[in-house]
């Protein structure tokens, strides 16, 4: 019997939702549309009980990131049918209020991350365009799918959910959009992100890679790789709508 979830506690202190399973957190808010025949899929991997598992027991003997109803955030924003281009994080920001379902970014009222920045610099400098807000859920809005790799993480703790089987279940997201028979922009920043590489078809899809945005590795070769101008060219050259970063 699974472990029930109770007094979850968000970094302010309040309860922020009680759920039985990573299925209820699925279901809630009338589920994830066009994403939950994945899920169905998803659910019957031998790997989806023991995340559940593991999960579930996190949030019950500590703060984990993000908020539960966030978890999954990315994939209710964002659409399947409406994936155009699709930016790999690595898990979440595990500091106080900083994750909110969507890799790389924050809520407006916290502290622009190291990462952020550089992409925000990188942004103006390709673009010429003046500064934005940290909370990126307009590009989600716009079909850019901001998907970590693994969705939860324990406060302080980087990495900490990892090899747990979230990635099982994320490589099947990305197996499922690379179905699509119309182009989809892969943004691969880092080796972590480049790992996905193979489970692109780059006979439909393209991908754009560069070392990751973060300051230790952003200056070999982040900076100057001009993504946002090159993945809009691409979506116009083949009929889509490019992307108000």
């Amino acid at each position: 019997m699974l472990k029930q979830l109770s007094n979850f506690k968000s970094s302010e202190g309040d309860i922020a939702l009680t759920i039985s399973s990573l299925d209820a957190v699925l279901a809630s808010d009338g589920g994830l549309g066009d994403w939950d025949t994945i899920f169905h899929k998803i659910s019957f991997m031998e790997c989806w009980s023991a995340l559940n598992d593991k999960v579930i027991d996190a949030y019950c003997s500590g703060i984990c990131y993000p908020k539960p109803e966030l978890i999954f955030r990315a994939l209710k924003l964002c659409q399947l049918s409406d994936v155009k281009v699709v930016i790999l994080g690595q898990d979440p920001y595990h500091g106080i209020g900083q994750a909110n379902g969507l890799s790389f970014s924050v809520p407006n009222d916290i502290k622009t991350p190291p990462s952020l920045r550089n992409i925000f610099k990188e942004r103006e400098d390709d673009l010429r365009a003046s500064e934005r807000s940290s909370d990126l859920s307009d590009w989600a809005s716009q079909g850019v799918l901001l998907l970590n790799t693994v969705l939860t993480v324990g406060h302080g703790k980087a990495g900490s959910h990892s090899k747990w089987g979230w990635e099982k279940v994320t490589s099947e997201l990305i197996k499922a959009v690379n179905k699509k028979e119309s182009l989809v922009c892969f943004v691969l920043w880092g080796n972590y992100a480049l790992k996905l590489a193979p489970l692109i078809d780059t006979s439909r899809h393209i991908i754009f890679s560069a070392p990751h945005p973060s300051p230790l590795s952003s200056y070999r070769g982040f900076f100057g790789s001009k993504p946002f101008s090159q993945i809009n060219k691409k979506l116009q050259s083949s009929g889509e709508t490019p992307i108000a970063w």
